[in-house]
């Protein structure tokens, strides 16, 4: 039998999906290539942005579409969808499909009833269920009800078959209810995964050969197990990789909330060779009010103290971060403070995007609402003016010598390779495929655009 998954949204997504597979690959099924020729599609959903789950609307479309041709109902009579399903042939198996991740939970009592099409629609705290959903697939039965209890369940490993660099959940939910997220409203309350399952999983890991990991969390900086807090755990890994000889080199995590970067964290990294000397720090924006009216829980001035402690105690260090332009209430003074932040950090990038209301959040029912063409024209500038200020930082570290971790070939050029720096950056060079998924020394010889160019100059 055989699975297809569409995974959309943040890492933790992509975690999850990958951890659901391996129950379908415990149970001997194999992947499908599509999911017209699929016993099951699972679809992994985000409700962060409106575009996100308007997406997934229109997949849903597709799927029902689909399911019909394979049901010999009537729906498939249009010729579009005739094309898109040309090659299934009447008779075919049924197909059932589930819907999951955050925008399951936020709709957990309409979506089924206006999507008739899905079979399973799995909350946030229901995928502990996918094990009897693949059973009754396989003895062609049906799981009448799941219980969404709030009580999240870790999966024991998250890697995708065959992954070099993997993600390592460590703590789920956030406590923080910024104003325009909706992520407390569906992930839910933080819960920590224990320390001792963390180090577990990073042997499995090893054992197959992963070189490099990210620890996940919605904010990883709160992570909480009994006395052990995020810095403590940074240091256990470290020195668990290193006693057991690990296959694994390095430590990455997101995301961090910038009022939970301990000084004893900035002090793990400073020290580490291991936990690599990059930090995504979300801003949202560069005004105290803006900021304050966000529920962020720290000023302009906290925050560039914080990025100032960072760079002081960090050698290398590389800053990326979000922001949020048209939150509602934002003047032309507070939009000024955004340019005059990036301008200060120097951000090496930046995940620039205007404000999108959610149902559900406080901000989504807050007076003075910005224009969307206002929103709009001032991402632009914050665009273009990140943009440049990406390229001069970058530029300085043409010249240097670097370890990288090679992840691909090149799609602009099949003779070389791409790899990813312990500061987040990419740089292409010429090498044989069989440096893949191993660490290299690359000379940064020149940057175009936001990839460095390079010269292999030996493996580590």
């Amino acid at each position: 039998m055989t699975y297809f998954f569409e995974t959309y949204g943040c890492q933790m997504n992509v975690a999850e999906s990958a951890s659901i597979e391996q129950l379908f690959i415990a149970r001997g099924w194999k992947k499908a290539d599509d999911a017209q020729v699929a016993d099951i599609a699972v679809i992994n959903t985000c409700s962060v942005r409106a575009t996100a789950e308007n997406r997934v609307f229109g997949r849903l479309g597709w799927y029902a579409g689909l399911k019909a041709v394979r049901a010999k109902e009537n729906g498939a009579k249009s010729k579009t969808l005739e094309k898109a399903v040309a090659h299934v042939q009447d008779g075919a198996k049924p197909l059932t499909l589930v819907v999951t991740g955050c925008m399951a939970e936020r709709l957990l009592k309409s979506l089924k009833d206006d999507y008739p099409c899905i079979d399973y629609v799995v909350g946030t705290f229901a995928k502990k269920y996918f094990g009897e959903i693949i059973t009754a697939v396989e003895k062609g039965t049906k799981v009448e009800a799941l219980d969404d209890a709030p009580a999240y369940v870790f999966a024991p490993i998250s890697a995708e078959p065959g992954a070099f660099s993997t993600f390592v959940p460590i703590m789920h939910g956030c406590n923080n209810f910024c104003t325009f997220c909706i992520v407390p409203h569906v992930r839910g309350r933080e819960v920590s995964r224990p320390a001792n399952e963390v180090l577990a999983e990073l042997d499995a890991l090893s054992s197959y050969g992963v070189k490099e990991i990210t620890l996940l969390g919605q904010n990883v900086n709160s992570y909480s197990d009994g006395e052990t807090d995020f810095a403590l755990l940074l240091s256990c890994i470290e020195n668990h990789l290193a006693k057991t000889r690990s296959s694994i080199e390095w430590v990455r995590f997101v995301s961090s909330h910038p009022k939970d970067l301990s000084d004893s964290v900035i002090d793990v990294i400073a020290h580490s060779d291991v936990i690599c000397h990059h930090i995504h720090l979300p801003v949202q924006h560069g005004s105290s009010r803006i900021l304050q009216a966000m529920n962020r829980r720290y000023t302009r001035e906290q925050y560039l103290s914080l990025v100032e402690k960072i760079r002081k105690r960090i050698r290398d260090v590389s800053l990326t971060t979000d922001i949020m332009l048209g939150f509602p209430g934002e003047t032309d003074e507070d939009f000024a403070q955004v340019q005059s932040l990036i301008e200060q950090v120097r951000y090496e990038n930046a995940f620039m995007y205007y404000y999108n209301p959610r149902e559900g959040t406080p901000a989504c029912n807050m007076a003075e609402q910005v224009p969307l063409a206002i929103k709009k024209a001032r991402l632009q500038k914050i665009i273009d003016m990140q943009l440049a200020i990406t390229a001069e930082e970058m530029q300085k570290r043409v010249g240097t010598t670097v370890k990288a971790l090679v992840e691909s070939v090149s799609r602009d050029d099949t003779t070389e390779l791409l790899a990813r720096t312990q500061q987040d950056e990419r740089v292409a060079f010429k090498a044989e495929k069989s440096r893949i998924g191993t660490f290299v020394t690359v000379k940064l010889t020149e940057l175009r655009g936001q990839t460095f160019r390079g010269e292999l100059l030996a493996p580590l």
